[in-house]
């Protein structure tokens, strides 16, 4: 049975935080015949919009997505992914964004953040007594987001057994490759890779 893996996407999500990441369990995917996973994309709610609908995301430097589902219609996922970019800031203060991330957290098997989207973990409880690391220009905003972690500004990733936290971009996809090394052992990685 395909693992659905879920990604978050939000206003000024960074794009390679969500494409790199969603690039890694694709090929993956496809290399193993499309049986094993089942990537899609999640929005937000948008101011005024009805949230059934998911409305195009505008990701940071103007890139225009379509998700697949909203927050209300999307399947449960094993492996649940939170980018980073600028947007994650409007994500710490919109509490129903936070609820269903502990709530779809609490259900998945893994929940990987990339880069700032740890900030976010961090605000809905999701770090509390584990190791985490992010962007290295926003270790101060993930300690106060994350008081009861332990913030580790010298790794690329950080895996938790759960909760695994990537730095940026490039980390993002290191750690999306370490857990298809994970579920499907190194040739499956190394034929990803």
């Amino acid at each position: 049975m395909k693992q659905n893996i879920a990604i978050l996407l939000f206003a000024d999500v960074e794009v390679l935080d969500f494409a790199g990441p969603f690039e890694v369990f694709a090929v993956t995917d496809e290399l193993r015949g499309y049986g094993t996973f089942n990537v899609y994309t999640v929005a937000c709610p948008e101011p005024g919009g009805n949230g059934a609908t998911p409305a195009p995301i505008r990701a940071r430097n103007g890139l225009i997505v379509v998700p697949d589902y909203t927050l209300m219609n999307c399947p449960l996922p094993q492996v649940l992914i939170i980018p980073g970019g600028f947007g994650t800031r409007r994500l710490l203060e919109t509490p129903a964004v936070l609820d269903w991330i502990r709530q779809t957290a609490a259900a998945a098997e893994l929940v990987i953040s990339v880069c700032t989207g740890a900030i976010v973990l961090g605000k809905a409880g999701l770090l509390d007594g584990l190791r985490a690391t992010t962007h290295h220009e926003c270790f101060d905003l993930l300690r106060a987001n994350a008081p009861r972690a332990t913030i580790v500004e010298t790794a690329r990733f950080i895996d938790n057994g759960r909760v695994l936290t990537a730095a940026g971009i490039s980390a993002g996809i290191d750690c999306s490759l370490h857990v298809v090394e994970r579920l499907l052992g190194t040739a499956a990685a190394t034929a990803t890779a």
